[in-house]
Order: structure tokens, then C-alpha cells, then sequence
């Protein structure tokens, strides 16, 4: 078994009496990718708070291995429209040194912008620089918030690559939010239907089957899932355009994009 990053045992979190979320168990390993799905209001960004250490359980047990080192990539970049940034200035706020900086943005795939203004950047890359600014922490964990978040749907699928890749690469667990259901399925190796708790969970070639994720998302979304498979043999660029083929044994065996679902 690999290394225990993370525990929650019975974790709730409650707001003026109002229940977020409830009783929730969950376990990371090092190498797991967990998506956490759910309708708005679910409490997934609150439980996502919670293993973070920024907002307190009400009642439950958070339990993080020893100097563990947690990447977050947040939902959106922040930034004051008038304020000058680069890339390179953005990166060094982490107290990092340029050719760690460097390395990172490299990992990424957007190492060519180090000069750029982070304010021209297109949603595919700054979402990769936010990814960058995580991985130059050398986390044990990486904690990601909707990281296709303004992203066309091509760029998703490059995105979503991308992490299986760094999760390879670097030995790292990751947790991850979404609501694209479609091409979240076949980036994850286990998904977690939350709605205050957890209704299902499992491996996504099952949970579309699963009556809870039915009833949580509707008949229509779980058959369109169970359709969207395809052998996905080839990788895309940071724009989501094909560059090269690969033989099906490729890192990602099972890739849905939008266009490719066949019956």
C-alpha cells in the first residue's frame, strides 16, 4: 500500500447550524487522483477548506501525515487589473529561486511566458501558471479547486493529461473538484459524489451506474456518461490541438473529449 497522505474521519462542518457537510471518511494515498463532483451547494470547496486547515471541522478528525507539503490551486487568479505582473515576478512571490520558478513553469508547459503579463494570459495558461506556482513547493499533496475553470473544452482535456502526467512524474497524491463530468471521469481513478455526504463513490467506470449519482445528477447525464468512452491514442498541445499519436498503452488508456463519444 502506498503512503497515507491524509485522513477524515466523520469530518462535519456546520455554518450557523446549517449542515455543509456531514460526517465525511475519506483517505489519500500517495499516487491517488480523487475528484470530489456534486451540485452547487454540495459542500465541496468547504470539505476542500477543511483538508487544507482553512476551516475548522465542527466535529470530526482531519489527519495529515507528518510534514506533509500541500500544493493548492485555487479556482481563479485574483489579481488588481492595474497592478503590473509578470509571470516571472508571480512565480518569485512563492520565495522560490528563478531556475526552480523556471522548472516549474517548464513542468506546465508554459515556460516560454517567464516575461509575459500575467493579466494577457489566456484562461489555459493561467491556470498552468497557478498549477506551476503549486508544483515549485514540491508538494506531497496537490489540492486543485476547479483547475479547468475557464478553459475551452480542448485545453480541459490537455489540462486533465497534464495532471495524470505530474501525478506520474512526481509521486504526488492528488485531490481535485470538478463539475465537467465528462472528461473529469476519465482524468480521476476514483470520484466521490458529494452532496453534504457522500452519496457514492468509486471507480468512474462504475459510479455513472451507481442510483445515488443518478438520482443526484439525473438519468440524462449518467447515460451520457456511459456512453463517452473512447481509446484516446493520441496527446494534445496547450491550446487542446493534436500533436502527435501514440499507441493505445499511452499514459491516459481512456480519454473522453468532447466530439469522440461513440456507442
Amino acid at each position: 500500500m502506498s503512503e497515507l497522505l491524509a485522513t477524515l474521519n466523520q469530518v462535519t462542518v456546520e455554518f450557523d447550524d446549517r449542515l455543509v457537510v456531514d460526517r465525511v471518511n475519506l483517505t489519500v494515498h500517495r499516487g491517488d487522483i480523487i475528484t470530489i463532483i456534486g451540485p452547487n451547494g454540495a459542500g465541496k470547496t468547504t470539505l476542500i477548506r477543511a483538508i487544507l486547515g482553512l476551516q475548522k471541522a465542527s466535529s470530526g478528525e482531519v489527519t495529515l501525515s507528518r510534514k506533509l507539503v500541500i500544493g493548492y490551486v485555487p479556482q481563479h487568479l485574483a489579481l488588481e487589473s492595474t497592478l503590473p505582473l509578470s509571470v516571472k515576478r508571480f512565480m518569485m512571490l512563492t520565495g522560490r529561486t528563478l531556475p526552480e520558478c523556471q522548472a516549474a513553469l517548464e513542468k506546465t508547459g508554459v515556460g516560454h511566458l517567464l516575461d509575459a503579463s500575467v493579466h494577457h494570459l489566456s484562461g489555459g495558461e493561467k491556470q498552468r501558471l497557478l498549477l506551476a506556482r503549486a508544483l515549485v513547493r514540491e508538494p506531497d499533496l496537490l489540492v486543485l479547486d476547479e483547475p479547468a475553470q475557464g478553459v475551452d473544452i480542448n485545453g480541459q482535456a490537455a489540462l486533465y493529461e497534464l495532471i495524470r502526467q505530474l501525478r506520474d512524474e512526481l509521486n504526488c497524491g492528488i485531490i481535485m473538484i470538478s463539475h465537467d463530468l465528462h472528461l473529469v471521469m476519465a482524468a480521476t481513478d476514483k470520484v466521490i459524489c458529494l452532496n453534504q455526504h457522500i452519496c457514492c463513490s468509486g471507480h468512474p467506470a462504475d459510479i455513472s451506474h451507481d442510483p445515488a449519482f443518478i438520482e443526484t445528477f439525473g438519468p440524462r447525464v449518467a447515460e451520457s456518461l456511459a456512453v463517452y468512452h473512447h481509446h484516446h491514442n493520441h496527446r494534445h498541445d496547450l491550446h487542446g490541438d493534436v500533436v502527435e499519436s501514440e499507441p493505445s498503452s499511452s499514459v491516459i488508456d481512456h480519454q473522453e473529449c468532447s466530439g469522440h463519444a461513440h456507442h
